[in-house]
């Protein structure tokens, strides 16, 4: 547990070091209306890295975590990967604790500007998340983009 606290520690201050240089700001800016998203994604770093039409360059290589920064056609993010759903929600709260917005999949999280998150969705699917730092009061911290109606919201999100 201890490793896992400290690896996603290292990994975190990557991730959150894009994060604060994309300049996050929350909200979609869209009209919440677009195409149909895949189903979310599933497979290693690699695989999901295909999807997502990047080629990763692997920063941490664990056993609990696996973490790349990636570039394609709509930016640059970071992909991480992660042995248990446990593990992956430990990350996530505490990188959450720095701000930010996160796809979220089970067992990976992409962290990167809102825009490339969301065009990112478009190939792995999963739930977009923010901090409570950059949610809105009304949607209770939760971030959910999809949340309006006619939208699924954390449905499509498998928690263990």
């Amino acid at each position: 547990m201890r490793s896992m606290v400290w690896a996603a520690g290292a990994v975190s201050a990557t991730a959150i070091g894009l994060v604060i240089a994309a300049g996050l700001a929350g909200g979609d800016g869209g009209s919440g209306a677009g195409p149909a998203r895949p189903a979310t994604a599933t497979g290693t770093l690699e695989q999901l890295a295909a999807k997502a039409e990047c080629a990763p360059d692997v920063q941490t290589d664990a056993a609990e975590l696996r973490q790349a920064n990636c570039r394609n056609g709509s930016g640059r993010f970071v992909l991480a990967t992660f042995a248990t759903d446990r593990g992956e929600r430990e990350w996530l709260n505490q990188a959450k604790d720095y701000g930010g917005t996160y796809l979220v999949g089970r067992k990976w999280v992409a962290v990167g500007e809102p825009g490339v998150l969301r065009a990112l969705r478009g190939h792995l699917g999963g739930t977009v998340e923010r901090s409570s730092h950059h949610a809105s009061e009304s949607d209770g911290g939760r971030g959910d983009e999809d949340t309006g109606p006619g939208h699924a919201g954390r449905s499509g999100h498998r928690a263990s």
